[in-house]
């Protein structure tokens, strides 16, 4: 037998195990999820894989990935944040309420990400040196950010007529809009500061065992503190980007990006527990999302069944990690 035919013999028995390997599945689970549904769709639906059915894919998603990034960082710590319910509807009101008074769309946007961010580090600061835990933390400040959007905008919607905003929301470079453009860069920047700084390392430690990562020396206060902040920056991002597709502030919380955010992180196979994780993961999942939406949608299923066929997916997803590494 010639040395040739060994390796390939030894090539095609690896990828063999790999393959029967249930882990390997599970943490790919939202990539090879979101192209069985990109397939079935584009069997059942002649206008799924049309080119501008799926800009308008990508231009949805666009939203969620920002938040399914932000929420990656609190859950590799083994927190959660729920206050992305309303920080990105706060920042978005913040928006509104600024140009509406004609500050600037500059200050307008400084200001909403502030906003987002100080509670973000508020949050982190509250469950690091309180010793309160995330759940309760991030909830009393979903309240909070609620009621103060309610309060600013005194309860009624505010209509934004800005440039930069309507260019943002509109605008593209050849057929990647401009949202999308932005949710990328998000998504490479947060792939990067998680792998590739020795922040990451430690956001990584901290999740994975709390303790032995101080023992080790890091300073777990404040890599929880700047994890929370960044999941509010990028909430208060989102709030940007969601005045400028929408065209208006709205004060209603929108509860599905809280359920989307945490849906796209176990999609994306982030362990909730805390210390593994990834970027791409959660991002494949908000595409899948969006992708199973804007699917049903054009088989014309009822609403009503829509979150049903996005909760099964998320509980599948959940029952595949127990054979992630």
């Amino acid at each position: 037998m010639s040395g040739g035919t060994v390796v390939r013999g030894w090539v095609g028995e690896a990828v063999g195990r790999r393959l029967r390997d249930p882990g390997f599945w599970a943490e790919r689970a939202a990539i090879f999820a979101l192209i069985a549904v990109v397939v079935v769709f584009g069997i059942l639906s002649p206008n799924f894989l049309t080119v501008g059915n799926l800009e308008a894919v990508l231009l949805a998603g666009a939203i969620l990935v920002v938040l399914a990034v932000g929420q990656t960082y609190a859950v590799v710590t083994a927190g959660i944040d729920l206050s992305l319910g309303a920080t990105p509807t706060l920042a978005s009101v913040m928006v509104g309420y600024v140009v509406g008074r004609e500050g600037g769309t500059l200050l307008a946007c400084l200001l909403a990400v502030l906003v987002a961010t100080t509670f973000g580090v508020l949050s982190g600061l509250v469950i690091s040196k309180g010793g309160i835990t995330d759940f309760i933390v991030t909830l009393g400040a979903l309240s909070v950010a609620t009621g103060l959007a309610l309060l600013i905008s005194d309860g009624r919607p505010v209509e934004v007529f800005d440039p930069f905003l309507l260019t943002l929301a509109t605008g593209s470079i050849g057929p990647i809009a401009y949202l999308m453009l932005l949710a990328l860069v998000v998504a490479v920047a947060g792939h990067v500061l998680m792998f590739h700084t020795g922040f990451g390392t430690h956001l990584l430690a901290t999740g994975g065992d709390k303790e032995a990562a101080r023992n080790m020396g890091v300073n777990v206060d404040r890599v929880k503190v700047t994890a929370y902040a960044i999941s509010g920056f990028l909430a208060g991002v989102a709030g940007i980007m969601l005045t400028a597709r929408v065209g208006s502030a709205e004060p209603a919380v929108n509860t599905e990006f809280l359920l989307n955010s945490v849906a796209s992180v176990v999609l994306g196979g982030v362990s909730l527990f805390g210390g593994r994780g990834s970027v791409a993961g959660p991002v494949a999942g908000a595409l899948l999302l969006t992708a199973l939406l804007n699917g049903l949608t054009l088989l014309g299923v009822s609403e009503y069944w829509q979150p049903v066929a996005v909760g099964s997916v998320v509980i599948l997803s959940a029952f595949l990690t127990r054979y992630q590494r």
